[in-house]
């Protein structure tokens, strides 16, 4: 993840998706399982179809793959708000909806819970679901130079983060009401990119790893301890019986909520403060 050439990135970004696959139907021979892991699989290959022609289409305009010197010369070599940048930042993003679950290729990743839940808490939650993310940090330079992405970016998110919530109040499956949540914070980090803030959405993305692996932990728990349940109508009265895992998913709650003083609150404050600040109000409101 941390290469410096986008060549490597791509291979850790393929690499992380194939684990993923791997592991979602971990349980292959439940149906369900299998069926979800091929729906992952397919759904990132879309988005890893644009992003292999936004490396082509880079390397096209830049000869090189090194980050630091795309980041350099894109401000010398090219207007804000060139077209061919434009389509190139655009790539990226379909790369990083498909990466990370923001709409229309969101509906893998509620899914990709027939998977166990140690692998909920860390791929799907803190690892590879932000990828996405993260390359556009990382490719800020270039997204910087095309405002009209960057509205895109910042459009997606908050309708993501919206629709995802709102989806989430429907479910009765407790990891699925976890997924749902993990796109909806997902695309509050689209948000603050789209608005430029894009150390609010790496910060924002550091503490909701932290928050997201340890609900789905305790998911894991209270799942294990009713014998694959996953259920939420079939549950009631367990803090008598989990008292640690009680407390444990109430401080996962609270934060992820951005109840003060946990880490979120500042994380989601910060991202509203930046997007206040940046003019976007709808997307603010």
């Amino acid at each position: 993840v941390l290469a410096g050439h986008l060549l490597v990135l791509f291979v850790g970004w393929e690499g992380v998706g194939l684990a993923s696959y791997l592991l979602i139907g971990f349980w292959y021979n439940r149906t369900s399982a299998a069926q979800a892991a091929t729906k992952a699989f397919v759904m990132n290959r879309i988005g890893d179809l644009a992003l292999l022609l936004g490396l082509l289409l880079t390397f096209y305009l830049f000869g090189t793959g090194d980050i630091a010197e795309i980041s350099r010369r894109a401000g010398q070599e090219f207007a804000i708000g060139a077209p061919i940048l434009t389509i190139l930042t655009l790539l990226y993003f379909i790369g990083a909806t498909g990466k990370s679950a923001q709409l229309p290729l969101y509906s893998w990743l509620p899914d990709a819970m027939e998977g166990p839940t140690p692998v909920s808490a860390l791929i799907h939650a803190a690892t590879m679901v932000t990828a996405g993310i993260y390359l556009i940090v990382r490719m800020h330079a270039v997204f910087v130079l095309a405002p009209t992405t960057l509205q895109v970016v910042g459009v997606i998110g908050g309708v993501t983060s919206l629709f995802a919530a709102l989806c989430a109040v429907g479910q009765t499956d407790l990891k699925r009401v976890l997924a749902y949540s993990t796109v909806s914070q997902l695309g509050l980090m689209f948000l603050a990119c789209g608005a430029g803030a894009f150390y609010s959405a790496m910060f924002h993305l550091t503490t909701h790893a932290f928050i997201k692996a340890l609900l789905f932990l305790s998911a894991g728990n209270v799942v294990h301890m009713l014998h694959g349940t996953t259920e939420m109508s079939q549950m009631g009265g367990l803090a008598k019986v989990l008292t640690k895992t009680h407390w444990l998913f109430l401080i996962g709650a609270l934060a992820l909520a951005g109840i003060p003083p946990f880490a979120a609150f500042f994380s989601k404050d910060l991202i509203l403060e930046q997007e206040h600040l940046a003019g976007y109000h709808t997307l603010f409101y």
